[in-house]
C-alpha cells in the first residue's frame, strides 16, 4: 500500500496504526523540506520511501512503481487554510490527487483520499456529506482545492469508485512541523510553558460568549481508526465525515490543556485580526451517521482524555508516535 503525506499528522498516525495492525509494506510518500518532520518518520516501519515530486514522475509509468500495490492512501497536500498561492493550490491538492486518481482507476487500486470538512464552508448546522456539491461554498482557496476534486470525480463518474474523508479539527502526536496550522492544544502547551496563559479569539457574534465558539475536535488515534476501517469494507464509495459528531467549545479545550499540565487557567482574550473574521467559523460538528452505518462502532476518545494523552505522552517528553 501507499501512503502519501506519509511524514505529516495523519499520514504519520496512519503508518503508525497500520504498523500496530502488523502492516509494513508500505511505501511513503512526502515532501522532506526544511521542518523536522522527518522525526516522525524516524520511529516507524515501511517499505520504501519517495519524494513527493519524484512520486509523481512515476505515476506517468506505471513500470516503475511495485506491482503490489492495492491501496492507497492520498493524505499528502497544502493544508494551509491561510495559503493565498491559488495557483499552487490547484496544482498541489487537485491536479496531483487528479492524476493519482486516474493512475489508480486505471490499475484498480483502491484509493481513500483526504477531502476536508472545509468544504462545507460557513455551514454551522448539518455538515452532512449527502450535501448536494454544488450547493457548498468553501470558505477559503484550500477549502476551494479539495472541493474542486470532490466535483472532478463526481462529474466524470468517478466519486463512488473512490472513497474521500471530509476530516474535521484533527489534533495530535507528530504535527509539530506544521507551524500556524498546529492544533491549539499544541501552540498552547508552549504559550502556557513561556507565559503562564491561552490566547483565545473574542467572540464577535452576541450568541457566542468569548471562548465558547465550538468545533468538532477529533484525536488523531481516532481519525486513522476510521480511516483504516473504511479501506478494510468492502463498501460503496463517496465521501464520508471523519469527526466526533459532537462540539467542543474553545474554552473546554483550554481547560482541558491546563488540566492536563496541572495548572489553573489563566485566558486571555484577544482581537480577531480583520482578514479572518469573515472567514471564521463559529459552530462546526459532523454528522457521523454514514460512517457508523458501515458498523463503526468504537467510542471516540473524549476532549479531555485525548489532551491529557497527547499533553503527557507525546508533548512533555517530546515523543512521537511510535517512539
Amino acid at each position: 500500500m501507499v501512503v502519501t503525506g506519509g511524514a505529516g499528522l495523519i499520514g504519520s498516525a496512519l503508518v503508525w496504526e497500520l504498523n500496530r495492525r502488523g502492516f509494513d509494506k508500505i511505501y511513503v510518500t512526502d515532501r522532506l523540506d526544511r521542518t523536522e518532520k522527518w522525526r516522525n518518520l524516524a520511529p516507524l516501519r515501511f517499505e520504501e520511501y519517495f519524494e513527493g515530486d519524484d512520486f509523481a514522475k512515476l505515476l506517468e509509468d506505471d513500470r516503475d512503481l511495485p506491482s503490489d500495490i492495492h491501496t492507497v492512501f492520498h493524505l499528502g497536500a497544502c493544508s494551509s487554510t491561510t495559503e493565498t498561492d491559488s495557483a499552487y493550490l490547484v496544482h498541489n491538492n487537485f491536479a496531483y490527487t487528479k492524476k493519482l486518481a486516474q493512475w489508480c482507476l486505471r490499475r484498480d487500486v483502491r484509493l481513500i483520499y483526504a477531502s476536508s470538512a472545509a468544504t462545507y464552508g460557513s455551514l454551522e448546522t448539518d455538515l452532512s456529506e449527502s450535501r448536494d456539491l454544488q450547493t457548498l461554498r468553501p470558505l477559503n482557496m484550500y477549502g476551494y482545492s479539495k472541493q474542486m476534486f470532490d466535483l472532478w470525480a463526481q462529474r466524470h463518474g468517478y466519486l463512488d469508485r473512490l472513497i474521500g474523508l471530509k476530516y474535521f479539527n484533527v489534533f495530535g502526536p507528530n504535527e509539530d512541523h506544521k507551524g500556524d496550522m498546529r492544533s491549539l492544544v499544541n501552540k498552547a502547551y508552549y504559550q502556557i510553558r513561556e507565559t503562564g496563559k491561552i490566547q483565545l479569539f473574542r467572540s464577535y457574534r452576541p450568541e457566542y460568549a468569548d471562548g465558547c465558539q465550538r468545533r468538532d475536535f477529533l484525536y488523531v488515534k481516532d481519525a486513522v481508526k476510521m480511516t483504516v476501517h473504511l479501506a478494510e469494507l468492502d463498501v460503496a464509495g463517496g465521501l464520508f465525515n471523519i469527526g466526533a459528531g459532537e462540539s467542543r467549545t474553545w474554552l473546554d479545550l483550554a481547560h482541558a490543556i491546563f488540566k492536563a499540565l496541572g495548572r489553573e487557567p489563566n485566558i486571555e482574550f484577544i482581537d480577531m485580526p480583520d482578514y479572518l473574521r469573515p472567514k471564521y467559523q463559529y459552530l462546526t460538528c459532523a454528522v457521523m451517521d454514514r460512517l457508523r452505518a458501515t458498523g463503526y462502532t468504537a467510542p471516540v476518545t473524549s476532549l479531555e482524555d485525548a489532551v491529557a494523552d497527547y499533553v503527557g505522552n507525546y508533548l512533555e517528553k517530546d515523543h512521537r508516535l511510535g517512539d
